[in-house]
């Protein structure tokens, strides 16, 4: 699903945020990235998601190289990734059902479909009873379970998660790690990246640790620390 070839991204200040990664992750795998702030994960997932290019090497995803994909390409492209951010980006003026909906019209869902798909995704993740309301009404962990609705609604094959318990506490925010850990059950793969030991711990699913944007070390699934 994921390969990275000597990968390198350096920022217009001359930050070096990667050096030399060199990474391949299979499909249906769970992979958390964990580090420092400023270590370099929040750039690995937006190159996955070619929200920029690497300085040099190659990203591929899904068998395409995301710096030769046209213009045109990049928005269908971009559709069979689903994106899980830590500081939530919904629409408040919109209601629950209508931000997960979203992820559906763009890629042209007719009306009973994406009430049905809608209705499935928010029950997946407890907040079937929760549609009408508007996101303000909800906690911060129900917010992040809309957001993580959102980002599987479309069954997308790969699905990313940069930092989804950041602004929750643990209890909540393990909540949202068994529900990504869900996801893979359904051959979806998933990065994740936190720098919560506690939950790497619990998880004990592949780990890369990243510093300094170098991959200093991996964990491999089953292992503990």
């Amino acid at each position: 699903m994921l390969q990275f070839h000597h990968v390198y991204m350096t920022y217009q200040n001359e930050f070096k945020a990667l050096r030399d990664i060199n990474l391949e992750i299979p499909r249906g795998e769970f992979v958390m990235i964990t580090g420092p702030s400023g270590a370099g994960k929040s750039t690995l997932i937006k190159l996955i998601c070619r929200e920029m290019l690497p300085t040099k090497g190659q990203v591929i995803v899904d068998d395409h190289n995301v710096a030769k994909l046209k213009p045109r390409q990049i928005p269908f492209f971009r559709r069979r990734i689903g994106v899980v951010f830590q500081d939530f980006r919904l629409l408040y003026d919109r209601t629950v059902a209508e931000n997960v909906a979203l992820a559906l019209y763009v890629t042209g869902y007719a009306g009973r479909t994406i009430n049905r798909e809608v209705n499935q995704a928010l029950k997946k993740v407890g907040l079937e009873k929760k549609g009408k309301l508007k996101p303000w009404h909800l906690s911060g962990g129900e917010m992040q379970r809309v957001v993580l609705a959102r980002a599987m609604v479309h069954d997308p094959p790969l699905l990313l998660a940069d930092e989804p318990t950041g602004n929750l506490d643990f209890a909540t925010g393990w909540e949202v790690m068994r529900l990504l850990r869900q996801v893979t059950e359904t051959g979806t793969t998933v990065v994740c990246t936190t720098h919560n030991l506690n939950f790497i711990q619990k998880m004990r699913k592949r780990t890369l640790f990243i510093d300094k944007g170098i991959i200093r070390g991996e964990k491999k699934a089953g292992q503990v620390l």
